[in-house]
C-alpha cells in the first residue's frame, strides 16, 4: 500500500499539478486566441508575441518596483505589475488593430488577408520584444517559492517520495479559475458581453439590432490583453520568461483552441487541458512510478518514457492532425475549419 501512495505521489510530483498549471495556461493562451476567431473572424497567429510583450512589460515594471524596494512578499513582485503590464498590451493591441485591421475591415477583406496582416505583426512584435528585453532568459520571480517542500511532505507523511507545489502553480490555477469565471459572467450575464455573442452569431443581424461594430471590436481586444498578459505572466512566473518560448507556445495555443472547437470558450478550456496532459503525459519517463508498483524482479532498466521532452510540441501536432481530420470542429462543436 504504500508503495501505491509513493508512486501515486510521483505521479502526482511530476504528471498532475504540473499538467493542470501548464493546462491553466494553455486555456487562457486559448481562449484570447478564440475570442478573436470567434468574433472576430480571422486566426490571430501575433497572439503568442502578444502574450511575449505582455510578460516583458511585467517585468520591466516588476524590475523597477524591485529596485524601490516594493514588494507583497511571500507572492511575487510581478502580481503587482500585472495591471502596468495590461494597459501596455491593450494600447498595443489598438494600436496595432487602428493601423493594420482596421483597414481590412473597411474593405471587408477575406480572412487569410488578416491571417497574412498579424503574421506580420507577429515578426514585428517578435523583433520589439527582444530587442527591448533581449533574446535570452529573464527571471523575475521573487517571494516565496513553494506552498508545499517535497522535505516537508516527507516528515508529514513518512513517505519516501515528496510533493512540491509551487507558488506559481498555485497562484496560476486560482487566477485562471478567477478569469475564467468573470469571462463567461460578462459573455452571458452582461449587456456588452450579449451583444459580442449576438455579432458573433450573425453579424449582419447584430448591425440590423443597433449593435456598434467598432465598440464589441474595441471590448474584444481590452479582453484578449487581459488574457494575453495574465497567461503570459503566469507562463513566465512557473518557467522561466523567453521571448522566442512564447512563439513557440502558438502551436499547443491553436491546437488547444481547435480541439476544444474554435470560436468556443469553453472548448478553449477544454483543449488547454487535453494537450497539457497529453504533453506532459507521453514525454514523462514512468521508470520510477512502474518501479513502485511492480514486484523489484521486474523493475525496468529502460526509462518507460514513450517520447523525449524535446518532442512535446509534436504532441501538439499529432493531435491537431488528428482532430481536424477527423472532428474538425472539435469536441465542443466550434466552427468548422
Amino acid at each position: 500500500m504504500v508503495d501505491v501512495l509513493n508512486a501515486l505521489v510521483v505521479l502526482a510530483n511530476f504528471v498532475v499539478v504540473p499538467g493542470i498549471a501548464y493546462g491553466s495556461q494553455l486555456a487562457l493562451g486559448a481562449l484570447g486566441i478564440t475570442l478573436i476567431y470567434g468574433i472576430l473572424r480571422f486566426s490571430n497567429f501575433a497572439h503568442g508575441d502578444t502574450m511575449a510583450f505582455a510578460a516583458g512589460a511585467v517585468i520591466l515594471v516588476t524590475w523597477w518596483m524591485q529596485a524601490q524596494g516594493i514588494s507583497i512578499a511571500p507572492l511575487p513582485t510581478a502580481l503587482l505589475a500585472l495591471p502596468f503590464g495590461i494597459v501596455a498590451t491593450v494600447l498595443m493591441l489598438l494600436f496595432t488593430d487602428r493601423y493594420v485591421y482596421r483597414f481590412y475591415r473597411r474593405v471587408k477583406a477575406a480572412p487569410i488577408i488578416f491571417v497574412m496582416a498579424s503574421l506580420g505583426v507577429m515578426f514585428i512584435l517578435n523583433g520589439v520584444v527582444r530587442f527591448i528585453i533581449g533574446p535570452n532568459d529573464q527571471r523575475f520571480a521573487d517571494g516565496e517559492r513553494f506552498i508545499i517542500r517535497a522535505r516537508d511532505f516527507k516528515t508529514l507523511t513518512g513517505l519516501d517520495e515528496g510533493l512540491a507545489i509551487k507558488v506559481s502553480q498555485g497562484i496560476t490555477v486560482v487566477t485562471a479559475v478567477g478569469v475564467v469565471i468573470a469571462l463567461f459572467w460578462f459573455l452571458n450575464r452582461t449587456r456588452t458581453g450579449k451583444s459580442m455573442r449576438a455579432y458573433s452569431d450573425n453579424e449582419d443581424l447584430a448591425l440590423l439590432s443597433g449593435i456598434n461594430p467598432e465598440r464589441v471590436v474595441l471590448i474584444v481586444w481590452i479582453i484578449v490583453g487581459i488574457l494575453a498578459t495574465v497567461a503570459g505572466t503566469l507562463y513566465g512566473l512557473d518557467k522561466t520568461y523567453k521571448p522566442f518560448t512564447f512563439f513557440q507556445l502558438l502551436l499547443p495555443m491553436f491546437a488547444a483552441a481547435i480541439v476544444g472547437g474554435l470560436g468556443n470558450p469553453l472548448g478553449a478550456i477544454a483543449g488547454g487541458f487535453v494537450i497539457s496532459f497529453s504533453e506532459v503525459t507521453v514525454t514523462y519517463a514512468f521508470k520510477r512510478v512502474v518501479t513502485y508498483l511492480v514486484p523489484e524482479a521486474w523493475a525496468p532498466d529502460s526509462l518507460v518514457q514513450l517520447l523525449s521532452t524535446d518532442y512535446k510540441f509534436a504532441v501538439s501536432f499529432s493531435i491537431l492532425i488528428i482532430v481536424l481530420l477527423f472532428r474538425p470542429t472539435g469536441i465542443f462543436k466550434g466552427q468548422s475549419l
